[in-house]
């Protein structure tokens, strides 16, 4: 293998692992923070550590060359409905983590990634055996994961599995934009709006103290400077050499990555029926996004 092609892998992989663990910064942030209140402070990390690579592209030598942007409206109502679906998706999964385990939630959220060429239905999108059968196991895993002896999923599975409607929503209107924005533009609008939306709603129901933000302030810095920012930019550099359908299964590795720092950081368990769930969710993760990255469909 290539040296190019094994930095690839080794960044793909830290994506991966600073978006699976970032599950726990949420968890530890939630022992100070209402959830509102934690994703307004994390959102606005991540548009505050992209503003000096805005302005750093506005000023390359070839910004004049370029040609005309996309108008000012494309990025206000496309990056303000971003916003407002990336608000509504973390302020469920962040309740979602009150009731229920950071390796759970990551698994559970992971349902977006069959979720979004099924919803994608709507848009005639072709569906094909490849992601019926991911989208089968997957449901199958969920059952076994979360679904009690009494056919109850405890509350915050509920919420994190609503949360993943509406990342895959988000998937799906970061799809249509990308190709007619500049990204790092659109990705900051999108954080701006989620945390003046998140700060509203705590501002309406939490209480917010001083001491509360700085008694969470590692779990802050990590969700909003990592996992909002660092980890998307990871993921943008290591696909200019890895193959699509090589990368889409290095990415998935985000739940394993969410289960493993919940046992590490948070001594989570999961027993035999939770860990069969687990396995058969990872197994329809890879099976719907392997063909769909090999028909050169970016992963999130």
């Amino acid at each position: 293998m290539k040296l190019g092609a094994l930095r690839a892998d080794a960044l793909l992989l830290l994506a991966a692992a600073i978006w699976g663990s970032g599950f726990v910064a949420q968890r530890l942030g939630m022992d100070h923070l209402g959830p509102m209140a934690f994703n307004s402070l994390r959102f606005a990390i991540g548009a505050m550590v992209l503003l000096p690579a805005i302005l750093i592209s506005r000023s390359g030598p070839s910004n004049s060359a370029a040609g005309p942007g996309p108008a000012l409206r494309v990025y206000l109502l496309g990056g303000g409905l971003a916003g407002v679906v990336l608000f509504i998706a973390a302020g469920l999964q962040q309740i979602g983590l009150v009731y229920t385990t950071a390796g759970k939630a990551g698994f559970i959220t992971g349902l977006y990634v069959v979720l979004v060429p099924i919803m994608g239905l709507l848009l005639r999108r072709r569906v094909g055996i490849w992601t019926w059968s991911g989208a089968g196991l997957a449901a199958v895993g969920l059952y076994f994961l979360s679904v009690t002896g009494t056919l109850r999923m405890n509350r915050g599975d509920c919420f994190v599995l609503a949360c993943a409607f509406f990342w895959a929503a988000h998937v799906l209107i970061i799809g249509y934009l990308a190709p007619r924005t500049e990204p790092l533009k659109l990705a900051a609008l999108q954080f701006a709006t989620g945390a003046v939306l998140a700060g509203i709603a705590a501002g309406l129901t939490e209480e917010l103290y001083l001491t509360n933000v700085l008694a969470a302030r590692w779990a802050i810095l990590y969700s909003g400077g990592l996992s909002v920012a660092v980890a998307f930019t990871l993921q943008v550099v290591a696909q200019r050499e890895a193959p699509a359908a090589h990368a889409a299964i290095l990415l998935s590795l985000e739940a394993v990555f969410a289960a493993l720092a919940g046992w590490l950081v948070l001594s989570e368990t999961l027993g035999g029926r939770e860990l069969l769930g687990c396995g058969l969710m990872l197994a329809g993760m890879l099976v719907a996004q392997a063909r769909r990255a090999e028909r050169g469909v970016p992963v999130p």
